[in-house]
Protein backbone atom coordinates (compact mmCIF):
# COMPACT_ATOMS: atom_id res chain seq x y z
CA UNK A 1 0.00 0.00 0.00
CA UNK A 2 1.18 3.57 -0.63
CA UNK A 3 0.25 7.01 0.66
CA UNK A 4 -0.35 9.95 -1.65
CA UNK A 5 1.78 12.95 -0.71
CA UNK A 6 1.17 16.28 -2.43
CA UNK A 7 3.95 18.87 -2.16
CA UNK A 8 2.46 21.29 -4.69
CA UNK A 9 -0.94 22.18 -3.28
CA UNK A 10 -2.54 25.27 -4.76
CA UNK A 11 0.93 26.80 -5.35
CA UNK A 12 0.60 30.51 -6.14
CA UNK A 13 -3.02 30.23 -7.31
CA UNK A 14 -5.25 29.31 -4.36
CA UNK A 15 -8.95 29.40 -5.18
CA UNK A 16 -11.05 32.23 -3.85
CA UNK A 17 -13.32 30.49 -1.34
CA UNK A 18 -16.12 33.05 -1.59
CA UNK A 19 -16.91 32.69 2.09
CA UNK A 20 -20.47 33.73 2.98
CA UNK A 21 -21.18 37.47 3.10
CA UNK A 22 -17.82 38.26 1.56
CA UNK A 23 -15.95 37.26 4.71
CA UNK A 24 -12.18 37.73 4.72
CA UNK A 25 -11.53 34.78 7.02
CA UNK A 26 -13.35 31.62 8.13
CA UNK A 27 -12.53 31.16 11.81
CA UNK A 28 -13.17 27.63 13.03
CA UNK A 29 -12.88 26.61 16.70
CA UNK A 30 -12.42 22.98 17.71
CA UNK A 31 -12.95 21.67 21.24
CA UNK A 32 -11.33 18.26 21.65
CA UNK A 33 -13.29 16.01 24.02
CA UNK A 34 -11.08 13.01 24.83
CA UNK A 35 -11.27 12.67 28.61
CA UNK A 36 -12.03 9.14 29.76
CA UNK A 37 -11.05 7.46 26.49
CA UNK A 38 -7.29 8.03 26.62
CA UNK A 39 -4.77 5.22 27.07
CA UNK A 40 -5.09 3.57 30.47
CA UNK A 41 -4.37 0.19 31.99
CA UNK A 42 -7.92 0.47 33.32
CA UNK A 43 -9.11 0.36 29.69
CA UNK A 44 -6.97 -2.64 28.82
CA UNK A 45 -4.01 -0.74 27.38
CA UNK A 46 -0.40 -1.72 28.06
CA UNK A 47 0.35 1.54 29.84
CA UNK A 48 -1.11 4.95 30.74
CA UNK A 49 -1.44 8.08 28.61
CA UNK A 50 1.57 10.40 28.48
CA UNK A 51 0.42 13.18 26.12
CA UNK A 52 -1.27 16.55 26.49
CA UNK A 53 -1.81 17.09 30.18
CA UNK A 54 -0.37 19.41 32.82
CA UNK A 55 1.32 16.50 34.59
CA UNK A 56 5.02 17.41 34.17
CA UNK A 57 6.21 13.85 34.74
CA UNK A 58 3.74 11.26 33.41
CA UNK A 59 4.90 7.81 34.45
CA UNK A 60 4.07 5.80 31.34
CA UNK A 61 4.87 2.63 33.31
CA UNK A 62 3.57 -0.50 31.59
CA UNK A 63 0.99 -2.32 33.65
CA UNK A 64 0.41 0.59 36.05
CA UNK A 65 -2.24 3.29 36.14
CA UNK A 66 -1.03 6.89 36.33
CA UNK A 67 -3.53 8.41 38.75
CA UNK A 68 -2.01 11.89 38.47
CA UNK A 69 -2.45 12.05 34.69
CA UNK A 70 -5.92 10.53 34.96
CA UNK A 71 -6.89 13.26 37.40
CA UNK A 72 -5.67 15.96 35.02
CA UNK A 73 -7.81 14.44 32.28
CA UNK A 74 -10.78 14.23 34.65
CA UNK A 75 -10.60 18.00 35.18
CA UNK A 76 -11.40 18.49 31.52
CA UNK A 77 -14.56 16.41 31.78
CA UNK A 78 -15.72 17.73 35.14
CA UNK A 79 -14.88 21.44 34.77
CA UNK A 80 -13.00 22.43 31.61
CA UNK A 81 -15.65 21.47 29.05
CA UNK A 82 -18.27 23.57 30.79
CA UNK A 83 -16.04 26.62 31.21
CA UNK A 84 -15.17 26.63 27.50
CA UNK A 85 -18.75 26.05 26.43
CA UNK A 86 -19.94 28.99 28.53
CA UNK A 87 -17.64 31.20 26.46
CA UNK A 88 -19.16 30.08 23.16
CA UNK A 89 -22.75 29.55 24.27
CA UNK A 90 -22.93 33.00 25.88
CA UNK A 91 -21.81 34.52 22.57
CA UNK A 92 -24.09 32.21 20.54
CA UNK A 93 -21.11 31.01 18.51
CA UNK A 94 -21.04 27.53 16.95
CA UNK A 95 -17.95 25.33 17.36
CA UNK A 96 -16.95 21.85 16.29
CA UNK A 97 -16.37 19.24 18.97
CA UNK A 98 -13.85 16.54 18.07
CA UNK A 99 -15.63 13.97 20.18
CA UNK A 100 -14.15 10.62 21.16
CA UNK A 101 -17.15 8.31 21.33
CA UNK A 102 -16.31 6.41 24.51
CA UNK A 103 -15.46 9.66 26.29
CA UNK A 104 -18.89 11.15 25.50
CA UNK A 105 -20.61 7.91 26.51
CA UNK A 106 -18.96 8.11 29.94
CA UNK A 107 -20.29 11.64 30.55
CA UNK A 108 -24.01 11.75 29.66
CA UNK A 109 -24.26 15.39 30.75
CA UNK A 110 -21.92 16.38 27.92
CA UNK A 111 -23.92 14.28 25.46
CA UNK A 112 -27.14 15.99 26.53
CA UNK A 113 -25.57 19.43 26.21
CA UNK A 114 -24.38 18.67 22.69
CA UNK A 115 -27.78 17.25 21.74
CA UNK A 116 -29.43 20.54 22.71
CA UNK A 117 -26.77 22.80 21.18
CA UNK A 118 -25.88 24.29 17.81
CA UNK A 119 -22.40 22.76 17.97
CA UNK A 120 -21.15 20.21 15.46
CA UNK A 121 -20.04 16.78 16.63
CA UNK A 122 -17.15 15.46 14.53
CA UNK A 123 -16.11 11.90 15.33
CA UNK A 124 -12.66 11.69 16.93
CA UNK A 125 -12.60 7.89 17.03
CA UNK A 126 -13.80 5.30 19.49
CA UNK A 127 -10.75 5.73 21.74
CA UNK A 128 -8.09 8.45 21.94
CA UNK A 129 -5.21 6.15 21.10
CA UNK A 130 -2.54 5.78 18.43
CA UNK A 131 -4.05 3.84 15.51
CA UNK A 132 -0.71 3.55 13.68
CA UNK A 133 -0.28 -0.14 14.50
CA UNK A 134 -3.93 -1.10 14.93
CA UNK A 135 -4.95 -3.77 12.37
CA UNK A 136 -7.16 -2.45 9.59
CA UNK A 137 -10.12 -4.66 10.47
CA UNK A 138 -10.00 -3.48 14.09
CA UNK A 139 -9.82 0.18 13.07
CA UNK A 140 -12.78 -0.35 10.73
CA UNK A 141 -14.80 -1.86 13.56
CA UNK A 142 -13.81 0.97 15.92
CA UNK A 143 -14.90 3.50 13.30
CA UNK A 144 -18.27 1.85 12.84
CA UNK A 145 -18.90 1.59 16.58
CA UNK A 146 -17.75 5.15 17.23
CA UNK A 147 -20.07 6.58 14.60
CA UNK A 148 -23.09 4.72 15.97
CA UNK A 149 -22.26 5.48 19.60
CA UNK A 150 -21.89 9.22 18.97
CA UNK A 151 -25.17 9.42 17.11
CA UNK A 152 -26.87 7.60 19.98
CA UNK A 153 -25.35 9.73 22.75
CA UNK A 154 -25.62 13.16 21.11
CA UNK A 155 -28.52 12.80 18.69
CA UNK A 156 -26.38 14.51 16.06
CA UNK A 157 -25.81 13.55 12.45
CA UNK A 158 -22.08 12.91 12.13
CA UNK A 159 -20.54 14.11 8.85
CA UNK A 160 -16.88 14.68 9.78
CA UNK A 161 -13.98 12.53 10.97
CA UNK A 162 -10.70 13.20 12.77
CA UNK A 163 -8.57 10.30 14.03
CA UNK A 164 -5.55 12.36 15.10
CA UNK A 165 -2.99 9.60 15.54
CA UNK A 166 -3.78 8.01 12.20
CA UNK A 167 -2.89 4.79 10.42
CA UNK A 168 -2.20 4.26 6.73
CA UNK A 169 -5.85 3.19 6.43
CA UNK A 170 -7.70 5.93 8.31
CA UNK A 171 -8.68 8.23 5.43
CA UNK A 172 -9.74 5.41 3.15
CA UNK A 173 -11.84 3.83 5.89
CA UNK A 174 -13.54 7.17 6.59
CA UNK A 175 -14.31 7.64 2.90
CA UNK A 176 -15.72 4.13 2.65
CA UNK A 177 -17.75 4.36 5.85
CA UNK A 178 -20.83 6.08 4.50
CA UNK A 179 -22.47 9.20 5.92
CA UNK A 180 -19.18 11.08 6.27
CA UNK A 181 -18.26 13.86 3.85
CA UNK A 182 -14.88 15.10 5.12
CA UNK A 183 -11.92 14.37 7.35
CA UNK A 184 -9.50 16.71 9.10
CA UNK A 185 -6.44 14.45 9.39
CA UNK A 186 -4.20 16.96 7.61
CA UNK A 187 -2.22 20.07 8.54
CA UNK A 188 -0.97 21.07 5.10
CA UNK A 189 -3.06 24.02 3.94
CA UNK A 190 -5.07 27.09 4.92
CA UNK A 191 -7.93 26.00 2.66
CA UNK A 192 -9.91 22.79 2.19
CA UNK A 193 -9.11 20.64 -0.81
CA UNK A 194 -10.28 17.58 -2.70
CA UNK A 195 -8.46 14.25 -2.96
CA UNK A 196 -9.44 10.98 -4.58
CA UNK A 197 -10.35 7.96 -2.47
CA UNK A 198 -11.52 4.77 -4.16
CA UNK A 199 -11.97 6.69 -7.42
CA UNK A 200 -14.31 9.22 -5.79
CA UNK A 201 -13.76 12.82 -4.60
CA UNK A 202 -13.17 13.21 -0.87
CA UNK A 203 -12.99 16.50 1.01
CA UNK A 204 -10.14 17.34 3.39
CA UNK A 205 -10.51 20.26 5.81
CA UNK A 206 -7.05 20.74 7.36
CA UNK A 207 -6.56 21.23 11.09
CA UNK A 208 -3.78 23.03 13.01
CA UNK A 209 -1.15 22.07 15.56
CA UNK A 210 0.31 25.58 15.88
CA UNK A 211 -2.98 27.36 16.74
CA UNK A 212 -3.44 24.68 19.34
CA UNK A 213 -3.34 24.71 23.12
CA UNK A 214 -1.57 21.34 23.13
CA UNK A 215 1.57 23.50 23.11
CA UNK A 216 0.91 24.35 26.75
CA UNK A 217 1.99 20.74 27.35
CA UNK A 218 4.96 20.63 24.98
CA UNK A 219 8.34 22.28 24.76
CA UNK A 220 8.91 24.70 23.22
CA UNK A 221 5.35 25.86 23.67
CA UNK A 222 3.10 28.35 25.40
CA UNK A 223 4.17 29.27 28.93
CA UNK A 224 1.32 31.67 29.67
CA UNK A 225 -2.19 32.46 28.41
CA UNK A 226 -0.77 35.67 26.93
CA UNK A 227 1.55 33.54 24.77
CA UNK A 228 -1.42 31.66 23.34
CA UNK A 229 -3.48 34.81 22.82
CA UNK A 230 -0.63 36.64 21.08
CA UNK A 231 0.04 33.67 18.81
CA UNK A 232 -3.62 33.42 17.80
CA UNK A 233 -3.84 37.18 17.29
CA UNK A 234 -0.74 37.24 15.07
CA UNK A 235 -2.11 34.48 12.84
CA UNK A 236 -5.55 36.05 12.73
CA UNK A 237 -4.14 39.46 11.79
CA UNK A 238 -1.98 38.01 9.02
CA UNK A 239 -4.82 35.97 7.53
CA UNK A 240 -7.26 38.85 7.88
CA UNK A 241 -4.89 41.07 5.89
CA UNK A 242 -4.47 38.37 3.23
CA UNK A 243 -8.23 37.98 3.15
CA UNK A 244 -8.69 41.31 1.44
CA UNK A 245 -7.77 39.55 -1.81
CA UNK A 246 -7.25 35.88 -0.92
CA UNK A 247 -9.43 34.69 1.99
CA UNK A 248 -8.32 31.69 4.02
CA UNK A 249 -9.42 29.50 6.92
CA UNK A 250 -8.04 29.60 10.47
CA UNK A 251 -8.41 26.59 12.75
CA UNK A 252 -7.98 26.86 16.54
CA UNK A 253 -7.65 23.70 18.64
CA UNK A 254 -8.65 23.61 22.31
CA UNK A 255 -8.60 20.83 24.91
CA UNK A 256 -10.93 20.79 27.90
CA UNK A 257 -8.16 19.84 30.35
CA UNK A 258 -5.82 22.54 29.04
CA UNK A 259 -7.74 25.63 27.91
CA UNK A 260 -10.49 24.72 30.34
CA UNK A 261 -8.32 26.11 33.15
CA UNK A 262 -9.45 29.59 34.29
CA UNK A 263 -6.61 31.81 33.05
CA UNK A 264 -6.28 29.97 29.77
CA UNK A 265 -10.04 30.09 29.18
CA UNK A 266 -9.89 33.85 29.74
CA UNK A 267 -7.30 34.06 26.93
CA UNK A 268 -9.65 32.13 24.64
CA UNK A 269 -12.49 34.52 25.45
CA UNK A 270 -10.20 37.48 24.86
CA UNK A 271 -9.23 36.18 21.43
CA UNK A 272 -12.82 35.45 20.44
CA UNK A 273 -13.88 38.96 21.41
CA UNK A 274 -10.93 40.34 19.45
CA UNK A 275 -12.08 38.43 16.35
CA UNK A 276 -15.69 39.53 16.86
CA UNK A 277 -14.58 43.17 16.87
CA UNK A 278 -13.62 42.78 13.19
CA UNK A 279 -15.97 42.96 10.24
CA UNK A 280 -16.21 40.23 7.63
CA UNK A 281 -15.29 37.32 9.89
CA UNK A 282 -17.20 34.05 9.51
CA UNK A 283 -17.07 32.04 12.75
CA UNK A 284 -18.37 28.64 11.79
CA UNK A 285 -18.34 24.88 12.21
CA UNK A 286 -16.30 22.54 10.07
CA UNK A 287 -19.53 21.10 8.72
CA UNK A 288 -20.46 24.63 7.54
CA UNK A 289 -17.15 24.85 5.69
CA UNK A 290 -17.75 21.41 4.18
CA UNK A 291 -21.22 22.35 2.92
CA UNK A 292 -19.92 25.62 1.51
CA UNK A 293 -16.97 23.98 -0.24
CA UNK A 294 -19.09 21.21 -1.72
CA UNK A 295 -21.58 23.74 -3.09
CA UNK A 296 -19.06 26.25 -4.46
CA UNK A 297 -15.81 24.40 -5.26
CA UNK A 298 -16.18 21.47 -7.62
CA UNK A 299 -14.16 18.33 -7.01
CA UNK A 300 -12.32 18.91 -10.30
CA UNK A 301 -10.53 21.87 -8.67
CA UNK A 302 -7.84 19.78 -7.00
CA UNK A 303 -4.48 21.21 -5.92
CA UNK A 304 -1.29 20.20 -7.66
CA UNK A 305 -0.19 16.75 -8.75
CA UNK A 306 0.12 14.10 -6.05
CA UNK A 307 3.24 12.00 -5.78
CA UNK A 308 3.08 8.41 -4.56
CA UNK A 309 5.41 7.78 -1.63
CA UNK A 310 6.03 4.35 -0.19
CA UNK A 311 4.82 4.03 3.40
CA UNK A 312 6.84 1.75 5.63
CA UNK A 313 3.90 1.29 8.00
CA UNK A 314 1.58 0.12 5.26
CA UNK A 315 0.80 -3.53 4.83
Amino acid sequence: MSRTRNLVGYADSPPHPNWPNGSRIALQIVINYEEGAERSVEHGDVGPETLNSDNPAPSGRPGHRDFVTESHYDYGARVGYWRLMRIFDSRKLPVTVFAVAEAIAKNPAVGRHLAQSQHEVCCHGLRWIDYGDVPEHVEREHMRNAYLLLEQTTGKKITGWYTGRISAHSRRLAALHGGLVYDSDAYDDDLPYWVTERDKPWLVIPYSFDNNDMRYASSPGFDTPDDFFNHLKANFDALYDEGETSPKMMSVGLHCRLSGKPGRAAAVARFIDYALAHEDVWICRRSDIARHWISTQTSEKRPGNPVKIANSQAS
